[in-house]
């Protein structure tokens, strides 16, 4: 029993192999892609926008989380465990001075009775807070 002439899902197996068309040579069932469109770009770029913004506001939210119940919501450290640990301001001179790499690694593998967050925050995040840190200087 061979195969010529016989049916292949509803269509002969010797049409298909008679005729060579390809849809993308002739067109034929070709579609523009669409997110090539320009709402769709539109979209993404608003998308990208506000991502952005968020990600600026992500060291905020993780500052607030982690860090505010000691240095404060302002970084001064004017709450009851910042004064009891005496604490001094992220806002001062001292601590603006230090690189980022400083401010990371402290904030990472902790300093004095300062808890470490390295396995509680990803480098990224602990970036996210240094970036906040330094938005929060006179």
């Amino acid at each position: 029993m061979g195969i010529s002439g016989g049916f292949v899902s509803g269509h002969r197996y010797s049409d298909a192999i008679s005729s060579p068309k390809s849809t993308a040579a002739s067109g034929a069932g070709y579609r523009s892609w669409p997110f090539l469109s320009w709402p769709f770009l539109a979209v993404s770029l608003l998308a990208l926008l506000f991502s952005t913004y968020a990600f600026a506001d992500n060291g905020a939210v993780i500052y607030k989380e982690h860090c505010a119940a000691c240095h404060g919501s302002n970084g001064a450290g004017e709450t009851m465990l910042g004064k009891n640990l005496k604490l001094r301001s992220l806002t001062s001179a001292e601590v603006q001075q230090q690189s980022d790499d400083d401010l990371a690694r402290i904030i990472g593998k902790g300093k004095g009775r300062m808890p470490a967050f390295d396995r509680k925050l990803s480098k990224d995040q602990i970036g996210d807070v240094v970036k906040y840190v330094r938005s929060l200087k006179k």
